[in-house]
C-alpha cells in the first residue's frame, strides 16, 4: 500500500505524519532519516492495527498543486 506523509520542516529537524493513522509521528535530523522513520513507524503501527483485529484503513489520495509566488 502507499500512504501519504507529511513531513514537516523545524527549526532544528524534520517531523512527520500520516493522516491516514492519526497519532502515528517520526522525527529526525534530515528528510531523509525522517521518511525511513516514519516508514517503520507505520510499518508497526499498522502490524498492531493487525494484532488487535482493527481494519486497516484504505489509503486517501494526496495532491500537490502548484501556485504562482
Amino acid at each position: 500500500m502507499r500512504y501519504t506523509i507529511i513531513i514537516e520542516r523545524g527549526p532544528n529537524n524534520f517531523s512527520a505524519y500520516a493522516p491516514d493513522f492519526p497519532g502515528c509521528v517520526a522525527a529526525g535530523e534530515t528528510e531523509e532519516e525522517t521518511l525511513a522513520l516514519m516508514k517503520e513507524a507505520l510499518e508497526m503501527h499498522i502490524q498492531d492495527m493487525r494484532a488487535r483485529g482493527e481494519p486497516i484503513p484504505a489509503p486517501s489520495k494526496a495532491c500537490e498543486v502548484e501556485v504562482p509566488v
